[in-house]
Formats: C-alpha cells, structure tokens, sequence
C-alpha cells in the first residue's frame, strides 16, 4: 500500500513545505504518532537529520529549512541577523554569500539551539548569538525572506545594524561596521527611532549614531535623541584609538 494516498498524509505534505525539516514535537500536533513516523522511516519516505527532525528523502534542506522549523515549530525567536541579514537583503554587496560562509543566527539569551540544527552539516557554519540587545517581548524590526515555498524571519536592515554593532570589535571590525552603515541610505527612521529607545545597549546605540553622523545619512535628522538613553560613563571600543567626547567611545584614529 502506497502510504502517501492517506488522508492524514495529504494533510501533512500541506502543511510541511518542502525544503524544510519537521521536529516530532509538531509532527505530533499533526495527528502522526511516533508509530507512524516509524513507518514513514522504514518506507524511505522521510530520513532523520537528528534526534526528533526529519526531512522527505531526496529533499534538498538548507539552514534556511532549519530555521524555519525553530521559527514556525519550536516558536523560538531565533533569526538570521547581523550581517547575514544585510547579505540576504542584498545590502552587502562586497561581501560574500555562499559556499561555507558564517551564518550568524540571533536569539533570546535563554534560548538555545536545538542538538539537530548544532549538529547537521548545513554547508555553512552556524553561529548562534543568545542575546539581551531587545527585550524577549520586542519584535520590531522584522522582515520576511523568501526561500523555495517558504518564508522565514530574518531581521530588517535597522534590526540587522544594531546587531551588528553589538559584535564589535570582538567578532566584526569596526571598518566594516562602518562600510555597511555607509550602504544604510535607506533605513526607516520610524523603525530606527524605537529601536533606539528599546535597545538595551549603552555601547551599540552610541555606536549607531557615532557611525549614522560619519556616514552623514540623511535620515539622521529626523531621529529624536533627547528619548534615547545613552547612558553615563566612558566606553572603549577600540584599544588605543582617539576619544569621540560627544558619544564618549573610543573610536580608531582616522587614516593619515
């Protein structure tokens, strides 16, 4: 008996897009029981990719199809962000996207990846950020990116700079931070406004205006910064560079 003619697997193949993985736990909501997964398993009609995930044999299944099960699934806030958000909406356009890139993924600081999606060999290599920048509640700054049939949530170009800039200058150089922000001609000051007033960073929202004012971007001067809390104190970013008193960072001392 061909096991793909049932009702409750036709029900299934609408809801799974192909291209992504399914974890059991959603499986389960679905009416297939471990029994049937079983089942599926010994006719060759799906493969695990780790404990509790599987995809349709003969399914190409990228990070993208991963993600789109911690998203839509597991229901965690876990997001290509950073610079790997900049690159899929095509706003880096010196730096590289493909072969065995980093994928730098964004989350809640309580989350954690799942041992299937730390484990698989995506082609890429995956680097997962646990966070406090925003709030667990705050989901501003969010876009939909299209891959095969299906969507997932990746950070807006205003998102994507703050958290940007919260790697810097341990894992991403202040001249590229700075390069991309020059690209950023057309954030949404709005967006930018209350991402600003909910980031949770003293040193990335300095850094944002520090970098927006060097870049001499249009938008800026539409930003209200008298509702911005740019804390107290001094901040080094960068060892040995010259002091900015207006932002009070440490920034790297102009070429020449």
């Amino acid at each position: 008996m061909d096991i793909r003619k049932g009702t409750k697997l036709n029900k299934l193949l609408k809801a799974w897009p192909s291209g992504t993985v399914a974890v059991n736990q959603w499986l389960l909501k679905q009416g297939v029981d471990r029994q049937l997964i079983q089942r599926y398993k010994m006719t060759d009609w799906v493969k695990s990719v780790g404990s509790g995930a599987l995809v349709r044999s003969g399914d190409k299944v990228g990070w993208q199809g991963g993600v789109y099960a911690l998203q839509n699934q597991l229901h965690l806030s876990v997001h290509p962000g950073g610079k790997t958000a900049l690159q899929l909406l095509g706003l880096a356009h010196y730096l590289p996207l493909g072969g065995s890139e980093k994928i730098t993924l964004f989350g809640d600081a309580r989350e954690k990846l799942p041992r299937w999606f730390l484990k698989n060999k995506w082609g890429s290599k995956i680097d997962f950020k646990g966070t406090a920048l925003f709030s667990p509640d705050n989901v501003l700054g969010f876009t939909k990116f299209k891959e095969g049939i299906f969507e997932i949530d990746v950070s807006s170009a205003e998102r994507a700079i703050f958290e940007l800039l919260h790697l810097v200058p341990k894992e991403e150089t202040f001249d590229e931070a700075q390069k991309l922000m020059d690209g950023l001609t057309t954030l949404r000051c709005s967006l930018a406004q209350s991402l600003l007033e909910k980031c949770n960073s003293i040193k990335v929202k300095r850094l944002f205006m520090f970098m927006a004012e060097s870049a001499n971007l249009v938008w800026l001067k539409r930003l209200n910064v008298s509702r911005v809390d740019f804390g107290v104190g001094k901040r080094v970013i960068v060892e040995g560079g010259r002091f900015d008193a207006k932002y009070k960072i440490t920034v790297p001392r102009a070429n020449g």
